[in-house]
């Protein structure tokens, strides 16, 4: 159901929104129409892919490859079970790649199928597939947006895949999903600068700036429809901008729990100060930092369109209204400037988003979020809600 129906007003407690069935089907014709006579495959990852992918022997361990298992389940099951014949579809093959190990960082070329033969993804996969899932551990949104340009695809990323995300994010219809997704767009494009205020435990106000010099604000709306090239993340709902300057403050929760101070200077973030936890996380970030300053620069800036439930993987919990986040690293796929070369090695040219949420940042607030635009300044996100500008543009 739509964000805003007719008759009652906007929903923003995803407990009250039915969601329908998931629909394999009813996603992949929505998203990717038209669809006729195009030949579909999967991809995942695994550390070992050979022995994992042959005979789909991973699926002897389900605990230890849930998304994968997940993957075969509801997508190459479904896909051979009637869903190609349906849509009038082709192919419906999975492949594996090695893991990747870090967020969009560029995949081997080599890859296997159920036979466990070895095989080339761009001799083999790009260049003979029309639509390429991939559902995967780790995010390869930014290196198939690269490949799509240039083999000529469509595709959609759906790493993280999980119960949740079928349940609610997926099962979605993104044709209104994309509307919202515009109608927040255009309310936030243009903007010169956002301001971002985090409110800590102790009472102390840190504040971000990001600049971003009337850009035309995107979205992720999870459509890929017509025959250009593209790549849709799933799910999808997110406007962001790619940030031409950031200065200021903003607290970090590292993955031990550790939370930190990152200090911002002319789009980078150049230290880190230790708030609570492990000074030795501290330190490490630090000397990452000082060893390759790339990995500290600012590239991304995302709003959340949707109202969904947390699923507890990224994906989809940064496309909640009300959230915001940051990213680090490469921001070509996205339009941006910064691509792998520019790192001192190729396990530090990720895209690695930094995600304000209640559930995932409880120990600070997003106590303002405000955008300027010219004369006009306004309030995006208030203590991890939307402002009544954004819920007025839905409306």
């Amino acid at each position: 159901m739509p964000l805003v129906p007719s008759d009652s007003p906007i929903i923003l407690d995803p407990s009250k929104r039915i969601f329908p069935e998931f629909s394999l089907k009813r996603l992949l014709s929505t998203v990717f129409d038209p669809i006729e006579n195009c030949r579909v495959c999967l991809l995942t990852d695994f550390d070992d892919p050979g022995i994992a992918m042959k005979d789909f022997s991973f699926l002897g361990n389900p605990a230890s490859f849930p998304v994968q298992c997940k993957a075969h389940e509801k997508f190459f099951l479904g896909l051979k079970e009637n869903v190609m014949s349906e849509l009038g579809m082709k192919g419906g093959e999975m492949f594996a790649f090695k893991s990747t190990g870090g967020s969009n960082l560029d995949m081997d070329d080599q890859c296997f199928d159920s036979e466990g033969r070895a095989l080339s993804l761009d001799a083999d996969v790009y260049s003979r597939y029309d639509i390429i899932l991939c559902i995967s551990d780790w995010s390869a949104t930014a290196p198939l947006t690269a490949k799509c340009r240039e083999f000529g695809f469509r595709g959609a990323t759906l790493h993280g895949l999980n119960d949740i995300i079928l349940q609610t994010g997926l099962s979605v219809d993104y044709l209104e999903v994309s509307g919202e997704a515009e109608k927040l767009r255009q309310a936030m494009t243009g903007a010169d600068e956002v301001e971002i205020d985090f409110t800590l435990e102790d009472g102390r106000v840190l504040t971000v700036k990001l600049f971003l010099d009337g850009q035309e604000a995107q979205k992720s709306h999870g459509l890929c429809r017509g025959k250009t090239p593209d790549v849709a993340n799933l799910p999808a709902g997110e406007v962001y901008f790619v940030p031409v300057g950031a200065e200021g403050q903003f607290p970090m929760k590292y993955e031990d729990g550790t939370l930190g101070i990152l200090d911002v200077h002319d789009r980078n973030i150049t230290s880190s100060t230790l708030i609570e936890g492990s000074q030795e996380r501290i330190d490490l970030h630090n000397e990452r930092l000082a060893d390759d300053p790339m990995t500290g620069t600012l590239g991304e800036l995302g709003f959340g369109t949707q109202v969904l439930p947390v699923a507890g993987a990224d994906i989809q919990d940064e496309k909640i209204l009300g959230t915001c986040h940051l990213a680090t690293g490469r921001d070509d796929h996205l339009g941006g400037d910064i691509i792998p070369g520019m790192f001192k090695t190729h396990v530090n040219s990720t895209h690695d988003d930094i995600l304000f949420a209640p559930h995932k940042t409880p120990n600070f607030d997003i106590s303002q979020a405000r955008m300027k635009r010219g004369d006009q300044e306004e309030v995006l996100i208030e203590h991890f809600r939307p402002g009544q500008y954004l819920i007025d543009a839905l409306s």
